[in-house]
């Protein structure tokens, strides 16, 4: 399809002819065409080409969104003309204080601004954007224009376009833009808001949780029964610390212990179902042939992790920290639990109940990590363990056999046991 002219732009009539046509082209896609796209960035990406195809010679359009994520603040979608992908850049918590943020003209925006504009080829020197404009114009770009995107409640969004058209935009394009500013707003919402349930799931329930939640698993005793190595974690003396330490520093401490622990978890596969106060319980679906030994490797680096920070929390006069781990194996129920209104979507049966007895019996014996024969045998790992004997579980019929990893000076080894267990 052949861009329409400049020629052709000047001549439009706005309350008939081809203006309507063309703009109206745009917005039937938008509003109807686009529902069966998940992403905002490749509705971006559509967008700009179905406007150079019409004759709108946007070279370059940025989406900015603030999000509700754990991690960043923000993310920028930007495209450039030629790109078949946009690039996505997220902006973590703190930036919105940088001079590069406070001078630039995204901050104007969300600071109640109804629109910014910039003759880039006019440009003054003393310019206070001078550095965000002159890398526009040094790409070539003549014009900038950005617009508010006006979600439900106030939340404020930005859509930015320009372009390297001499003489920048005319008045035509400026109105065509402008004009699907409201659909391209709805649009952004629906996918935003889509985005941000996902990420509040995964940030509150973990991923594959939120995954059967968003899927339907939503009502009371729904799930299915599935087999998992079930690992328990618990701090030790936390009632103690958090009794005596600021607050801030006890979460900061216990944010710091979460940490060593659980991105090795994730890392190899396991999920955070919960976090107990200062406990954890976390899964490897055995549908991994290597569920049991990825754990052992999770053991091993959050071990090292715990290691590295209590080096860090005795330099700077903290509590080194202590924990315990009880890990089994078997099935276990896996869905939604609570209340009519109320609900936990999280694991239970008799194989977590041994996960979180042999947890406890940690203290006893005095190891901080113990796994049941059950376990040993499924990771073929006995060769590098420590058998400490059967033990009598509180609320079980029979004694439990019980491993743990082998000792080194003080400390408990679990690199011997990953090693008996690594395959010929």
């Amino acid at each position: 399809m052949q861009s329409v002219s400049d020629a052709a732009f000047n001549s439009i009539d706005e309350g008939e002819g081809v203006w309507p046509s063309h703009r109206r082209k745009i917005l039937d896609w938008l509003i109807n065409e686009t529902r069966d796209e998940r992403f905002i960035d490749n509705i971006l990406v559509q967008m700009c080409e179905r406007l150079r195809s019409e004759g709108v010679p946007v070279a370059r359009a940025t989406m900015h969104f603030r999000t509700q994520h754990p991690q960043w603040l923000g993310a920028r979608l930007l495209w450039n003309v030629g790109m078949a992908e946009a690039k996505i850049d997220t902006f973590g918590y703190g930036v919105e204080k940088t001079p590069q943020f406070l001078n630039s003209p995204v901050n104007d925006i969300f600071s109640g601004a109804t629109e910014v504009r910039k003759n880039l080829e006019g440009m003054r020197e003393d310019d206070s954007r001078h550095r965000f404009y002159d890398d526009l114009r040094r790409d070539g770009l003549t014009d900038y224009i950005a617009w508010p995107m006006e979600h439900t409640l106030g939340k404020r969004h930005i859509a930015t376009f320009s372009t390297d058209r001499p003489g920048g935009f005319l008045k035509e394009h400026v109105t065509f833009l402008k004009d699907l500013m409201p659909a391209l707003t709805l649009v952004t919402e629906i996918r935003l808001k889509n985005i941000l349930a996902r990420t509040l799931l995964q940030t509150y329930v973990g991923p594959h949780a939120s995954e059967q939640i968003l899927a339907g698993a939503t009502t009371r005793g729904s799930g299915a029964t599935v087999g998992a190595a079930i690992l328990i974690c618990d701090l030790r003396d936390f009632t103690t610390i958090s009794d005596h330490w600021p607050r801030d520093d006890v979460i900061e401490l216990l944010n710091d212990y979460f940490d060593a622990m659980s991105e090795p978890i994730e890392r190899h596969g396991g999920e955070i179902l919960k976090f107990m106060g200062d406990g954890m319980l976390a899964i490897f679906p055995l549908t991994d042939p290597m569920a049991c030994r990825n754990l052992l490797t999770a053991i091993q680096e959050a071990g090292v992790a715990m290691a590295t920070l209590n080096e860090r929390n005795a330099r700077d006069g903290r509590e080194v920290l202590r924990y315990g781990i009880g890990v089994h194996v078997g099935d276990v129920m896996y869905g939604n639990i609570g209340t009519r209104r109320r609900l936990d979507f999280t694991v239970i049966g008799p194989a977590v109940n041994v996960a979180s007895r042999l947890e406890n019996l940690t203290k006893e014996v005095k190891r901080p990590v113990l796994l049941s024969k059950a376990f040993v045998d499924m990771a073929d790992c006995g060769v590098g363990m420590d058998s400490l004997g059967s033990f009598p579980l509180r609320g079980l019929g029979e004694p439990v056999d019980v491993f743990a990893f082998p000792m080194t000076g003080n400390q408990a080894d679990p690199t011997s046991a990953l090693r008996s267990a690594a395959p010929a």
